[in-house]
């Protein structure tokens, strides 16, 4: 045989390794509580980044949605225990809680005995048409999985949604009963309403249209809503951040400074309380917990 062909061989099974590498990495998830979602790409192959510390704050601390959080901590509780359990969107008004929640519910119920195990994996908006690659790296597992992705919204011409619609409801796999997925968005149908008013008006059937585009926010067994908060919770808000930081101040003196901060951010959320209890745990000279 000629010596070459060997070498040829290898330079061919290197190309094409390059040209289509592993679908994933292994990933020891015994390395942290959440990870980051990470397709595959030019770079190498599809991996489960871990999450150190996870961005959150403890659930008793995010204020005026009590029923909100109870129907959260109600269903991945039972999910966690092995039980049925549904896909949530969390929609509604900016800056209320709604990411905040979800990875609170994580937390606590990660933190029972019955919870160990459960992991947070967050997938970006824009790399969901990968979701059924995390999907099968995730089906044989012992693990539990909550996975999330965060301001979930689609616009015009973006044939995303299908690959998401599919996966929640429909396909020959479906969704691996170990895995539940939770998907926060400002917009209930997930996408503006010019675009759903624009396809009812020129659409050849605009009831099929328009059902086409808002039939998946229907695969979410759950729709939890998130309102703008009236200035009493705004006021329990800011108190349960200041008291949690143990900041030196007078309660009409944090009230008067937490109505004067929402008027120059032109409104009142839990995002806006948190903006000004740090803002003024910075004046005071209370270092971060």
């Amino acid at each position: 045989m000629d010596a070459t062909i060997p070498d040829l061989l290898t330079r061919i099974a290197l190309a094409l390794e390059r040209l289509a590498p592993p679908t994933a990495i292994a990933t020891d998830l015994t390395l942290a509580e959440g990870f980051v979602w990470q397709p595959r790409d030019q770079e190498g192959p599809a991996r489960l980044i871990p999450v150190k510390r996870i961005a959150r704050v403890a659930l008793d601390l995010i204020r005026g949605v009590d029923h909100q959080k109870a129907v959260m901590l109600e269903n991945t509780s039972r999910f966690a225990r092995g039980f049925p359990a549904n896909n949530a969107m969390l929609w509604g008004a900016r800056g209320m809680g709604k990411s905040s929640l979800v990875k609170a519910t994580h937390a606590a119920v990660s933190a029972e005995a019955w919870g160990q195990g459960l992991k947070l994996i967050e997938i970006h908006r824009d790399d969901l048409r990968t979701l059924p690659d995390l999907l099968n790296i995730l089906r044989d597992r012992p693990e539990r999985f909550v996975v999330l992705c965060d301001d979930l919204s689609f616009e015009r011409e973006d044939a995303d949604y299908k690959a998401l619609k599919s996966v929640l409801d429909g396909g020959i796999e479906g969704r691996p009963g170990n895995v539940l997925f939770y998907a926060t968005s400002n917009r209930r149908h997930l996408m503006p309403r010019e675009m759903i008013d624009n396809e009812r008006a020129t659409a050849i059937n605009p009831g099929e249209a328009v059902e086409e585009k808002v039939s998946l926010s229907d695969r979410f067994g759950l729709w939890i809503g998130f309102h703008n908060c009236d200035q009493a919770t705004f006021f329990a808000m800011i108190e349960g951040y200041a008291a949690a930081m143990g900041l030196p101040i007078e309660r009409e003196a944090l009230r008067a400074g937490a109505v004067e901060w929402s008027v120059t951010r032109g409104g009142r959320s839990g995002r806006v309380a948190w903006q000004y209890v740090q803002d003024l745990a910075g004046r005071l000279g209370v270092k971060a917990a």
